[in-house]
């Protein structure tokens, strides 16, 4: 048996960043999520869309009933627990705060694994796996790392019904047992550098929580590296960064600020954090991954030395980095709408839904054999497909479960499209007709083109969108009162900053905001602080966050 309970560091417990989250959040998704089966079942129309045009442009008919899904500008927190229940991503665990990741969730998690692994595998990282339970003198060797995480920390003390010796804890981030393991690894300069990385699941004990962007249990990869030099630990740290950016952009379309924190907002036991903050709809900050520059901070605390060239014993300088489940969260409230989900093509587990449509039994055949056929076109090209040829829905049911789930283009199959040779192709990112365009050839190098031709459309229409969006709200600022109000309005404040951590905590208490990052483009020219009237160097971007 395994006992838990929280470190007695009351006197350390400190707000969780987001200032705003919806205490009834828990109670709002087990309401939807009891009813959420019947009015998916039942409220949508029976109505099936045929082949007839005029049918399968107005589908509003058969649109999901508003009080499934919140509208986003009615209640945003509401909007985003609703599309997590109807979309069918996550559901609540039976211990608070803990949730469970539901396949169609866990399949986009698997999609930002896959690009990630690559892209870490060839950047020179092995895969490896640390233990979870971490003694608990280990986190108190780096005395910023056991301060930070301390309020977080969930501790084991009784294993196999005997009270344990030394207490464990529950694995929080694995800086300390890694330097641990590196100290025995590490000897020489030959051994350097050493280049890690783990998939694994972390715990930290929240006071509030949200699915996907905040919850006692997450999901994440952590990477660990050890260098012969503070510019190798510096240029990895920077390098780890930018790949986050690249996915962030390429992949999961989501327009991120890349930057260095502050001080005051630097990870515990770090010399330097870099981070990416994306912008989410309700215009809320969310931290989607992290690159720490740890120097020697760590190897000073556990001895994690080496023997350079010259026969002299240095500590290594090191570097962490992670990116997490919580981007799943980013990519619901980035691209999301009323309807559900928006989920950019290269990170959608299903990119494409085939929908056959009939009427009477003696039409069911040829349609389901147009429709195979099709499917295995798209599947032969690399294209994730899904043929939806369940006779318990009606089409128009279908339509809009597929909507929900944010499925990147639906392809529509009736008799008349099969005698045309032809489909009917719907955008999931272009609502109605606008998006919507019949007569498109079952030749299947047509089909192919057009089909890869849309999804590359989708993908960069949705960064374009959420470009628009982030830079609309960003407010360049040049005086406190300017950052106040912007503030006020829900926006972002751009503005120089050289102040104290006195100064920046004032703001935090004062607006809800905190500084994001000084990001990495920086205007030229002369920047007076606008709180202090001294000369800055850098601006800073300060916003609320998650």
């Amino acid at each position: 048996m395994l006992s838990l309970r929280l470190t007695s560091f009351t006197h350390l417990l400190s707000p969780p960043s987001s200032a705003a989250i919806a205490r009834r959040s828990r109670a709002i998704l087990r309401r939807r999520h009891h009813l959420r089966k019947r009015p998916l079942a039942a409220s949508f129309s029976a109505q099936s869309a045929t082949a007839e045009t005029q049918d399968r442009v107005n589908n509003s008919k058969n649109r999901v009933p508003e009080q499934v899904i919140t509208p986003r500008s009615q209640d945003f927190n509401a909007w985003y627990l609703d599309v997590i229940a109807n979309a069918e991503l996550a559901d609540y665990g039976p211990v608070r705060g803990t949730m469970v990741i539901r396949p169609y969730g866990y399949a986009i998690w698997e999609a930002i694994q896959e690009y990630l692994n690559v892209k870490f595998k060839e950047t020179g990282h092995s895969n490896m796996y640390f233990p979870q339970f971490i003694p608990y003198s280990f986190i108190e060797k780096e005395a910023s790392h056991v301060e930070g995480f301390s309020p977080e920390l969930a501790l084991v003390t009784i294993g196999g019904g005997k009270e344990l010796e030394e207490k464990l804890v529950v694995r929080p981030t694995s800086e300390t047992i890694v330097n641990h393991m590196f100290t025995q690894w590490i000897h020489s300069y030959r051994d350097l550098p050493l280049l890690i990385n783990q998939w694994a699941n972390v715990t930290r004990w929240e006071m509030r929580t949200k699915p996907f962007v905040r919850t006692l249990e997450f999901l994440w990869q952590e990477g660990h590296t050890a260098h012969a030099s503070p510019e190798e630990a510096e240029d990895e740290a920077i390098q780890m960064i930018d790949i986050y950016t690249r996915f962030a952009y390429e992949q999961a379309a989501i327009p991120v600020i890349t930057g260095r924190k502050s001080k005051v907002e630097t990870f515990a036991g770090a010399c330097k954090t870099y981070t990416i903050e994306a912008m989410m709809g309700d215009k809320k900050a969310l931290q989607a991954g992290t690159s720490h520059n740890l120097g020697q901070n760590f190897s000073r605390a556990f001895g994690t030395q080496f023997t350079d060239e010259n026969g002299i014993r240095e500590h290594v300088w090191q570097t962490s980095w992670a990116i997490s489940t919580r981007f799943v969260g980013g990519i619901i409230m980035t691209h999301g709408d009323d309807a559900g989900l928006i989920l950019p093509p290269k990170i959608a587990p299903i990119q494409v839904v085939i929908v056959p449509i009939w009427k009477k039994d003696e039409e069911k055949a040829a349609v389901l054999n147009a429709a195979l056929t099709v499917k295995d076109v798209l599947q032969k090209s690399g294209i994730k497909v899904k043929l939806d040829d369940s006779d318990q829905r009606t089409p128009g049911w279908k339509f809009n479960f597929w909507e929900m789930k944010g499925v990147p283009l639906r392809i529509e199959i009736g008799p008349r499209d099969v005698a045309s040779g032809s489909v009917v192709i719907s955008r999931r990112d272009i609502p109605g007709k606008q998006g919507k365009v019949f007569g498109i050839s079952m030749e299947p190098s047509n089909l192919e083109a057009y089909v890869k031709d849309k999804l590359d459309e989708i993908q960069s229409s949705l960064l374009e969108r959420a470009i628009a969006f982030r830079d609309s709200n960003i407010v360049d600022v040049s005086t406190y009162n300017d950052l106040k109000a912007a503030i006020s309005e829900g926006k972002w404040a751009r503005g120089p900053w050289s102040a104290s951590d006195e100064d920046e905590l004032k703001v935090k208490e004062e607006t809800g905001a905190t500084i994001r990052c000084y990001p990495f483009e920086q205007p030229k020219g002369i920047k007076t602080c606008l709180m202090t009237g001294n000369p800055a160097e850098e601006v800073a971007i300060f916003a609320k966050s998650y």
